[in-house]
């Protein structure tokens, strides 16, 4: 009996003794150059982006013309009479009303065209920093307000979306 105590108490110390680690061999480097990487995208959007034929919208003078008026199902109001030849806005009146909290007014005679391309940019003459620009997206022209709440009523402006045009039939929506 004593023999195998001897014996446990042998692999006892067995157990706890430490074993020295080898060093990994070092990588050996490659002569060739490593394989070009596809880049790698941080964007879950650009990342399906990029097998895409895409193509940029081609700069050119914007030609619409629209007189029409629309109601969405939420109760907001548009009526619009554009005319823009050639990059340059020759009528612009539009009337945005929407329901319980106000309208929203913009005609050309209180702006000034202050560029044409790539945007038709119209520049309020009063109210600083409040612009509308112009600009085709395929077979749409987008009519956007930026920074105008004082050409509406209340928190009109708050709620305020681009009015989009159909550049061949003239119908806003």
């Amino acid at each position: 009996m004593r023999w195998l105590w001897v014996l446990l108490g042998a692999l006892l110390l067995a157990a706890c003794a430490e074993v020295e680690k080898k060093p990994e061999p070092a990588p050996e480097k490659e002569a060739e150059a490593p394989a070009p990487e596809t880049p790698k995208f941080k964007n879950s959007t650009l990342k399906y982006l990029a097998g895409r034929n895409l193509k940029p919208q081609p700069t050119r003078p914007l030609n619409v013309k629209s007189k029409c008026s629309h109601r969405d199902a939420i109760g907001t109001a548009t009526k619009l009479d554009l005319l823009v030849k050639e990059a340059e806005v020759k009528t612009f009146d539009a009337q945005v009303t929407m329901k319980g909290y106000g309208t929203c007014r913009f005609n050309l005679k209180e702006f000034e065209q202050v560029e044409r391309l790539p945007q038709s940019l119209l520049r309020h003459k009063t109210q600083s920093g409040c612009l509308v620009r112009m600009w085709e997206q395929g077979p749409k022209v987008t009519v956007a307000f930026n920074n105008c709440a004082k050409s509406c009523e209340g928190q009109a402006f708050d709620y305020l979306w681009p009015i989009v045009v159909e550049a061949k039939s003239g119908r806003c929506y």
